[in-house]
């Protein structure tokens, strides 16, 4: 781990929502991550839904939450915001994928070696997975 790059303040995460930034991977590809407020401070995960992963949980505008668990709503998938742990829905049981982060005076911090910051807020609509199709498969 780094001493990191600068992504939010904490007072910049919502209580009861997400906050949105882009990382890239060793890959080169830009991909969106997600800052939640839990009890003992913030947490990071990719915005990809397990069920499907081109899903995204945070549609652009704060992903919803219901008793302390990111809901998906194309699903209905609920996930601990506190450890990932999907608790309802078709992926109950998976993980969403962490991403390293560190709190320090008041800001936080992406420490995660594995990403590289690429700026606040959301993807631009045609550079990444889909926000808004439906999926396919589900009827």
């Amino acid at each position: 781990m780094t001493e990191g790059t600068r992504v939010a303040s904490v007072e910049e995460v919502p209580v009861a929502s997400t906050h949105l930034f882009r990382v890239r991977d060793g890959d080169g590809e830009v991909d969106e991550a997600m800052l939640t407020k839990v009890s003992d401070g913030v947490v990071a995960y990719l915005n990809r839904c397990m069920h499907f992963r081109h899903i995204r949980i945070d549609k652009g505008d704060g992903a919803p939450m219901r008793d302390g668990e990111l809901v998906c709503q194309n699903h209905a998938a609920m996930f601990e915001a506190d450890s990932g742990v999907c608790t309802y829905g078709p992926c109950q049981g998976a993980v969403l994928d962490e991403v390293g982060i560190a709190e320090r005076d008041g800001d936080v911090y992406l420490v995660d070696d594995t990403y590289e910051y690429v700026g606040d807020g959301p993807l631009d609509d045609d550079a990444g997975p889909s926000a808004s199709e439906s999926n396919p498969e589900w009827g």
